[in-house]
């Protein structure tokens, strides 16, 4: 269910990765020693990757004007200019002649801006002239804003946009009929004249998008769906508004996610599970015949699949991929009890975080077979999959986790993890982190 044409998540990195090493090059002309050229290095990535993410230097998109590159270039160089000059204002010692700075600075920004124009323009040129990273798209809606939006699609190919079909909307439209055709055309992105259609007819859209993992986009009216967490973006002149902003697709909080992930998980690979692994497995064998780790398949990102790892805790049995554990579960073994109640069977689980199948924190993964049902059956379950699940979650530590028994648990678990993915921050992932240990300390009264 990947969707075609997102690159960014390649691109961005790689442009951060250049830039700073463009930085670090050029750098070479002061002549520092080892100790202080470490220090200047460290010293301008950190404070340039805090200047980008503060003006937004990297948030370029297909739609975006040459100008407005041209405004983030110019508005970056100043600033980072004055954070050079600053360090050797801190540092004395190590003071160059100004004439020298500013060369280090035109030499730099020159080379960047070559490079962020270049890209710019090469991934124009691709778009337009061999048709690749390409969106394909949908419009709900007759209206004048939707006819301008399409010839916006028509007269710019190298923004990448391949328009499939137009829908004319009335009151009686069978709208299940437009779902249809978007999963079977497998379409990207949606896009509706909010003019056009009527309020019971824009809660099933965000429903549908919501489910099934479609990018959902409104040419902007006075309905009553400006009531939820909206983000504007401009096509041209065209004002376009999103259904959601996922903190955690920023390439920033991406990298700041990835890189907790990674502590963590070496952290505890590493101190914890190097001599506490040996012992399980040895009281794990001594109570059942089997394997040491249970793996089963969950869905991950994108609903991708994945093997998730666990301490094996029950004795081998056909239903494990069935049925969750439960209350007095004849299943569990004793060594397995303990391990479930103390969230011990739950620390392979870093070897996923680390391979990057899933996150220390984000909504906990499903057996495949719940999945589906889920998926079906509730509301909303599709949005937990824009981001990478969890070992723990929000739901987690906010009372739901476990055994599903009513349908209010599964519900209420995936409003925590849609306002989780919705308003992420890595205090909050940190604050889960705490709240969860705290939690496997006194015990957790749904932890069986």
């Amino acid at each position: 269910m990947a969707q075609s044409g997102r690159y960014s998540i390649y691109i961005r990195p790689l442009s951060y990765l250049i830039d700073l090493v463009i930085l670090i090059l050029f750098s070479s002309q002061f002549d520092f020693d080892l100790e202080m050229s470490l220090l200047f290095d460290v010293y301008i990535t950190v404070c340039w990757i805090i200047l980008s993410t503060y003006l937004g230097f990297y948030e370029v998109y297909r739609f975006t004007k040459l100008i407005k590159i041209i405004s983030l270039t110019l508005s970056q160089a100043l600033l980072f200019a004055l954070i050079v000059f600053s360090f050797f204002g801190i540092f004395y010692e190590l003071i160059r002649e100004p004439g020298r700075v500013l060369l280090y600075l035109s030499e730099s920004f020159a080379v960047i801006f070559l490079f962020k124009i270049s890209l710019h323009f090469f991934l124009k040129k691709y778009r337009k002239d061999l048709g690749g990273n390409f969106r394909r798209t949908v419009i709900l809606g007759n209206s004048p804003k939707s006819l301008q939006l399409r010839s916006f699609f028509d007269d710019n190919p190298e923004y990448g946009y391949n328009c499939i079909k137009e829908f004319k909307i009335k009151s009686n439209t069978n709208i299940e009929n437009i779902f249809k055709f978007i999963l079977q055309n497998e379409i990207d992105e949606i896009y509706c004249s909010m003019a056009e259609l009527n309020n019971e007819q824009i809660n099933a859209m965000i429903n549908f998008a919501d489910n099934n993992l479609k990018v959902l986009k409104f040419l902007p009216d006075n309905k009553d769906v400006f009531t939820r967490k909206l983000n504007f973006e401009y096509y041209g002149y065209l004002p376009i508004i999103s259904l959601r902003k996922i903190p955690t697709d920023s390439t920033v909080n991406k990298l700041l996610k990835r890189t907790l992930d990674i502590v963590l998980s070496l952290g505890v690979i590493i101190f914890i599970l190097s001599w506490l692994t040996p012992l399980i497995a040895i009281l794990i064998k001594l109570e059942s015949k089997g394997a040491v780790f249970f793996k089963q398949k969950r869905n991950g990102l994108d609903y991708n699949e994945f093997y998730c790892y666990k301490f094996r805790s029950m004795k081998p049995n056909p239903e494990a991929d069935l049925h969750q554990a439960n209350k007095n579960d004849q299943r569990i073994t004793r060594i397995g009890k303990f391990m479930r109640k103390t969230s011990i069977d739950e620390l392979p689980q870093f070897f996923n975080v680390l391979k990057g199948d899933m996150s220390v924190v984000g909504p906990r993964p499903h057996m495949v077979s719940h999945t589906h049902n889920f998926a079906e059956n509730v509301d909303k379950f599709m949005v937990r999959h824009f981001v990478k699940p969890g070992i723990t979650g929000l739901a987690q530590v906010s009372g739901y986790r476990g055994e599903i028994e009513t349908d209010q648990d599964i519900i209420n678990r995936v409003k925590f993890d849609i306002f989780y993915l919705e308003n992420w921050s890595l205090l909050l992932d940190i604050k889960i982190v705490f709240q969860t240990v705290l939690n496997a300390v006194k015990g957790d009264k749904k932890a069986y």
